[in-house]
């Protein structure tokens, strides 16, 4: 593959890499930087009304590329599994309010069911919610987590898994998020790209560290660990994807940076490692 320099026009700041930031700090600071996306958190959609945080959005300029999360639609009793649902269609309404085209679903884990129940309980609940998101303007998009989150955070731990899901709706209502520190491992990845095509709906970035400080807080900065990022940025471009780049990292270490100089630090080791 040629090694090509990522369009800087794509890049946007997932809000969990600067948490310590406000919503409405993240958005100026991504006007500041010059960084047109961002992919905001529910907890940080909750600190302002929405129709102010449209507001600046629109002012400022900057695009959602998707707002995290829905999904964890297992649960123990019927009446908790409803409840899951109430609060996916409360957070496709809030997608379609804030202008963000996807939805990111973590689909959750087993609570007590098989592997593959728990993964029956995914695909109809999404079949539920498909018909509100097409008329809200949203589209799902199943993210599979790494297999070491299958017993607390996901069952759907590969792209095959997200993909044979997403198929069995429209193209316009369900896809796939592609998050390379999830994804690196698949000895498939590049196939399974290939086949989800269109139904990609995302692409996250940040690195894979060695060793890996922490399960869940210990993502590293792009150009820092072991994953052929470009390889995979240009592989999900073939099978059709232009759309925004996220930088999404967990890492305590650079929650207690200076959010502007770790804003700097993004930008470039985007333009050198994406």
């Amino acid at each position: 593959m040629k090694d090509l320099m990522p369009d800087p026009s794509r890049l946007s700041l997932n809000q969990i890499t600067i948490k310590q930031w406000s919503l409405a700090q993240a958005i100026e600071g991504c006007a500041r930087h010059g960084i047109g996306y961002i992919g905001i958190w529910r907890d940080k959609l909750d600190e302002q009304p929405i129709p102010q945080t449209a507001r600046q959005l629109s002012d400022s300029g900057i695009k959602v590329s998707s707002l995290c999360r829905g999904g964890f639609f297992s649960a123990p009793t019927a009446a908790a599994r409803a409840a899951q649902l109430d609060d996916n269609r409360r957070a496709i309404e809030d997608c379609a309010a804030i202008g963000s085209p996807v939805l990111v679903l973590v689909c959750g884990p087993a609570y007590g069911q098989s592997l593959e129940d728990a993964r029956g309980t995914v695909s109809n609940a999404i079949a539920e919610l498909v018909p509100f998101a097409e008329s809200c303007g949203v589209k799902l998009g199943i993210e599979p987590l790494h297999p070491m989150f299958a017993a607390e955070r996901s069952v759907i731990v590969t792209l095959e898994q997200a993909t044979l899901i997403a198929i069995q709706f429209s193209a316009d209502a369900v896809g796939v998020v592609a998050d390379v520190f999830h994804i690196w491992w698949d000895p498939l990845v590049h196939a399974e790209i290939a086949r989800a095509g269109q139904r990609i709906l995302g692409f996250h970035v940040s690195d894979w560290l060695v060793p890996l400080p922490d399960l869940l807080f210990g993502r590293g900065m792009m150009g820092d660990g072991v994953i052929d990022i470009r390889a995979l940025r240009q592989s999900v471009e073939s099978a059709g994807y232009t759309g925004p780049i996220e930088v999404e990292i967990f890492n305590q270490a650079l929650w207690n940076e200076d959010p502007d100089d770790a804003m700097r630090r993004i930008v470039e080791a985007y333009l050198h490692h994406v």
